[in-house]
């Protein structure tokens, strides 16, 4: 299956696919924010209420929601809510994914270039 490489991966995508280079794009601008990379590793040891990410990061819960909506929207996260809390979690399949894609780089970095002629 294969996803339009004009959009970019939504929360409800499966990703049992290689990633479109805007896929990829969107998935590495999500994680090149300081505070979004912070969310991810905090998110990487389970999953955590809003609240917990407050705290555990010292930020204001407007910024947070900033950084968790450009983070779902790509579609690293997912979210559920139990009763008035809100918990954010990481899409491993979104996770698996980018990191299939950079393996698939990885294995063509020592390709010796065609000769000039």
């Amino acid at each position: 299956m294969r996803v339009d490489a004009s959009r970019p991966v939504s929360a409800g995508c499966v990703l049992d696919h290689p990633l479109a280079h805007e896929q990829a794009r969107a998935l590495l601008k999500a994680l090149a924010d300081p505070l979004r990379l912070q969310v991810i590793e905090v998110l990487g040891r389970g999953e955590r209420c809003v609240c917990e990410l407050t705290d555990e990061l010292g930020l204001a819960q407007s910024k947070l929601s900033f950084h968790l909506k450009v983070l779902k929207d790509a579609g690293l996260l997912e979210a559920r809510e139990d009763g008035r809390w809100i918990y954010y979690r990481l899409r491993a399949e979104a996770i698996g994914a980018l990191q299939r894609w950079l393996g698939d780089l990885a294995a063509g970095c020592d390709t010796p270039a065609s000769p000039c002629g």
